[in-house]
């Protein structure tokens, strides 16, 4: 995107931070799941003997997994509130948190359950599962969801996600809603909470209805919309450095979408073998009234073959996502630190960032400064500053220590700091900037290394 800067005024002063509901939405979700143990607690008369401690534990750990399911779905429906005033990546690490104790729950409720009903029937552990997997009503249905987030959780574990491609771990992972779908029945069917239990059974069809609607409506209906509203296609593909390359993409009425910079789309375009991938990149400059524009590093096969895009070919997106704007500013300096290609939300917000505002670029060499002639423009019309930090003659990285960063910056505790580059670079700087006195509320990053 060929981007003009006629002289205009620096951008006003933004209003006062909002608060993230962060702490909120856990409170919450840690309130149902205390909901959910009252619901067998008010259940329970009594608990006797070996037989009923195993049952009743198990029978507790099918009820939170069964909570823990629908809260799965619910963090993976995309939820505005979650994905943007919370933040793209700590949703990602909650949702990946819940999986984990999903399928935790689940093998305690499975061996605990198995184990008290053979105490309870004085049988074999064998043939008490074998009885209750063919005979007990819904109980085939939920074996098979069972086996599904088996494999979810299998593909999902790191050692697995270093050895399988993206694409096949992506479509595994869809695959949690036929699972959640199967294994929903027999939680009504069996479960001594539910049954004769109207207010618990018409409590739960709401939750697992809720999080049904909130996917559909965010995964489904509102990418329809967007796409079908704006019309997006490839305009142009350029050059910006040595395996950076610029897509610029074009649409209808795309100033009306309701993006902030420093915001990412997730990408799917119909050309050169990436129609079957979704992908997070962040624009590298604020949309225009039909033009948007991202900015790729080829460092895989995917981003490799952005570069090869043909103008004309078509574009689904869906977003905006993330929280890396202006909403987090709290101080009337901020400090923008990129690293590599992490300058493509730090350029947007750049540009549009109330308030005093300095750049950061860490790069290799100077070629490998991707819209560095930008970066020099945006300096210049708002009176802002662009610093480097490039290697030495002999290849010697520059030390970005609390002592360095102090040095350059005597007043950094005052300031708002954004991060974006690879995930050793980012945590490296957060641990430097703390010890620098900057206060941790005011370090905003945000990684799509999830």
């Amino acid at each position: 995107m060929t981007t003009v800067y006629e002289r205009r005024a620096a951008p006003a002063l933004a209003p006062p931070a909002r608060r993230s509901p962060a702490a909120a939405v856990l409170a919450l979700l840690w309130a149902g799941a205390a909901a959910v143990v009252a619901m067998w607690w008010a259940d329970t008369t009594s608990v006797v003997g070996a037989a009923g401690w195993l049952t009743g534990a198990g029978r507790i750990a099918g009820l939170l997994c069964g909570y823990a399911c629908a809260v799965l779905v619910g963090l993976m429906a995309r939820v505005p509130l979650l994905e943007r005033r919370i933040g793209s990546d700590r949703v990602a690490r909650w949702h990946a948190m819940a999986g984990r104790y999903t399928v935790c729950l689940l093998v305690a409720h499975i061996v605990l359950i198995l184990l008290g009903y053979a105490a309870q029937d004085g049988a074999s552990l064998w043939h008490e599962t074998t009885t209750v997997v063919l005979d007990y009503p819904d109980m085939l249905k939920a074996t098979f969801g069972t086996l599904i987030l088996f494999a979810v959780g299998i593909t999902s574990a790191r050692a697995a996600r270093r050895r399988i491609s993206h694409e096949f771990w992506y479509y595994v992972h869809l695959l949690t809603y036929l699972a959640v779908f199967l294994a929903f029945f027999h939680q009504l069917t069996l479960g001594n909470e539910f049954n004769g239990h109207t207010v618990a059974t018409a409590a739960w069809y709401a939750l697992y209805l809720g999080v049904a609607a909130l996917a559909v409506w965010f995964r489904v209906l509102e990418p329809v919309r967007l796409n079908l509203r704006h019309r997006l296609r490839v305009d142009s593909v350029h050059r910006e450095a040595p395996g950076v390359f610029s897509v610029v993409v074009r649409g209808r009425r795309l100033d009306e979408l309701d993006v902030q910079a420093g915001q990412f789309f997730r990408w799917r375009f119909f050309g050169e073998g990436l129609g079957w991938t979704s992908t997070p990149y962040s624009l590298s400059a604020p949309p225009r009234q039909d033009l948007m524009r991202i900015t790729v590093k080829a460092l895989g096969d995917h981003s490799a073959a952005v570069s090869l895009l043909r103008p004309g070919t078509r574009v689904w997106a869906e977003g905006p996502y993330g929280s890396l704007t202006a909403d987090r500013r709290t101080a009337p300096k901020s400090l923008l630190i990129a690293g590599g290609v992490g300058i493509t939300p730090l350029r947007a917000l750049f540009e549009t960032l109330p308030g005093e505002v300095t750049l950061l670029y860490r790069a290799r060499t100077a070629e490998d400064l991707a819209l560095g002639g930008e970066l020099e423009a945006i300096a210049r019309w708002r009176g802002a500053k662009v610093l480097y930090a490039l290697n030495g003659a002999d290849g010697r990285r520059p030390s970005l220590t609390p002592q360095s960063l102090r040095a350059t910056f005597p007043d950094l505790a005052g300031h708002d700091v954004y991060i974006c580059g690879p995930h050793g670079f980012a945590r490296e700087l957060y641990e430097a900037l703390r010890a620098a006195g900057v206060p941790d509320r005011r370090i905003h990053h945000e990684s799509f290394e999830l």
